[in-house]
This record gives C-alpha cells, structure tokens and sequence, in this order.
C-alpha cells in the first residue's frame, strides 16, 4: 500500500493529520527525488524517515512549537518553489492560508522582477549622428 500521494497521483500531499493534530503533513511520493525532498527542507519543514520490511517512508512535518496558523503559513509558502519546479501538489484547504500565499507570489514576482532588470540594462538605439534624440 502506498502513501497518500502514491494513491493520489501527485508527488506532495499537505493536510493535518486527524491523530496528529500538532503539525501538518507534508508526504511526497514513494519515489520522490532528492530534488522535491530538499525543496521541502529548504521550506523549513523537518524531514522524517521511516525503514519498514519494504520501502523507506519519507514525509516532512512543520516544526513543534508552532502555532496552527504559523504551521499554515509555513506549509502553504512551502508550496510555491514544488509548484515553480513543476511539481504536483495538492493542499488541503484546511491548511491553506490565503495571506501567505500572496505575499509568497509577491516575494516570487519581486524577485523575478529583481532577476530580469540585474542581467541587462535596456539602451535605446541611438539615430545618426546629427538627429535629435528619440523620446521613450
């Protein structure tokens, strides 16, 4: 039997945990590459394993300590570099929050923003010698 996201058909599942009510779960497929499971500990959340007779579980919480909201937060902003690098994610609505989720495409578009004007400075052509000076 396969997690959550094996059953699903996504490669990250994010809800709360009915017996685990103190963080929200983050399971990646079975065979996830490292590449998701280091975006996920990049995001802050903490990395678990567990070795059965058969394949190695892997799943990310967020941090204990955290309030419910801060966990929500935390884990709606993990979303967006999966999303970015082409990952399936579907997040429970429960654990979903709006706010974070806007200032994390903010953040995102800034950076971009940032990105696009450092590689190249924009100059416009300049006429023949003697023409005025063409206006932008």
């Amino acid at each position: 039997m396969g997690n959550l996201a094996d059953e699903s058909g996504t490669d990250v599942e994010i809800y709360r945990r009915a017996h685990t009510p103190g963080s929200v779960h983050i399971v990646s497929r079975s065979d996830a590459p490292e590449e998701l499971l280091a975006l996920l500990d990049r995001a802050g959340l903490e990395r678990h394993t567990e070795a059965t007779s058969g394949p190695v579980y892997v799943w990310h919480e967020t941090p204990e300590g955290l309030s419910q909201r801060a966990q929500n937060r935390l884990a709606t902003r993990a979303a967006l570099p999966l999303l970015i690098a082409d990952y399936k994610v579907n997040i429970d609505p429960d654990v979903y929050d709006v706010t974070a989720w806007a200032r994390a495409m903010a953040e995102h578009r800034t950076r971009q923003a940032g990105a696009r004007t450092g590689l190249a400075t924009v100059v416009p052509p300049q006429g023949p010698h003697g023409s005025p000076p063409r206006s932008r």
